[in-house]
């Protein structure tokens, strides 16, 4: 085999390697029902849409005068590749909760946060972790990381070495999501374009969890987000 056929079926042997691997993830949504998942903190409304145009999908819609609502994995899970498409309508925030916790009984929590302890308050029944942003607003900060409850942003989308980032987030549109959780390191991107990159040693392990946030204004009661495609493929040791 002459030096370039072997450079290039060593190269073509690297892409179906990664393609297997790619292909390795479970379902998290039957595409039928809500089997496997809980809902905590709102009222907001989670239903299943199993003929939708593009798939089935997991359809949440906001509530007026309700906290934010979460429809959670009934397991947790340590390190993983976490994959979905979601479209939002372009009033709502909303966000997809990885390695989060809720605690029956309120806790006091205390961590080291910009070179300081501090003591965060964590109610009963609090969906609280990691949290990717979907932020349909000017601002565009999705793909950023927030501490839901806790510490606030993580990583957010601020400054001109951020701009390509911020522009990945089609509006009004689906969106691909993909989050990596490996031991310390958490990193996304929004349809193929990296987004966030940091350490983080907090949380190590935790439910997913869909979010539909609560709405200030009562007018953007009904208002929906739709996620599907929601796969996960667990990353052992």
């Amino acid at each position: 085999m002459t030096p370039i056929r072997l450079v290039l079926s060593l190269l073509f042997c690297a892409a179906a390697a990664v393609s297997v691997a790619d292909d390795d993830f479970t379902p998290l949504f039957n595409g039928k029902n809500l089997d496997g998942w809980v809902q905590r903190g709102g009222e907001a409304t989670y239903e299943v849409d199993a003929d939708a145009d593009g798939g089935a999908q997991i359809i949440g819609t906001s509530v007026a005068k309700t906290p934010n609502s979460f429809l959670c994995t009934d397991r947790d899970y340590d390190d993983f590749v976490l994959e979905f498409d979601v479209k939002v309508d372009p009033s709502l925030n909303s966000g997809v909760q990885f390695r989060s916790q809720c605690f029956d009984e309120a806790k006091s929590v205390t961590l080291n946060w910009n070179g300081k302890e501090q003591t965060y308050k964590i109610p009963a029944g609090r969906v609280h972790g990691y949290q990717v942003e979907i932020d349909p607003s000017d601002r565009a900060w999705s793909g950023g990381v927030y501490d839901e409850a806790r510490r606030g942003w993580l990583y957010n989308l601020e400054g001109d070495a951020r701009a390509k980032a911020r522009g990945a987030f089609k509006v009004d549109d689906w969106n691909h999501y993909r989050v990596e959780a490996h031991g310390d390191h958490i990193s996304t991107s929004i349809n193929g374009v990296p987004v966030a990159h940091f350490h983080d040693s907090v949380t190590p392990s935790g439910f997913i969890a869909l979010q539909v946030h609560a709405i200030p204004d009562a007018g953007n009661a009904g208002k929906q987000i739709r996620w599907r495609n929601i796969q996960i493929r667990e990353i052992a040791e």
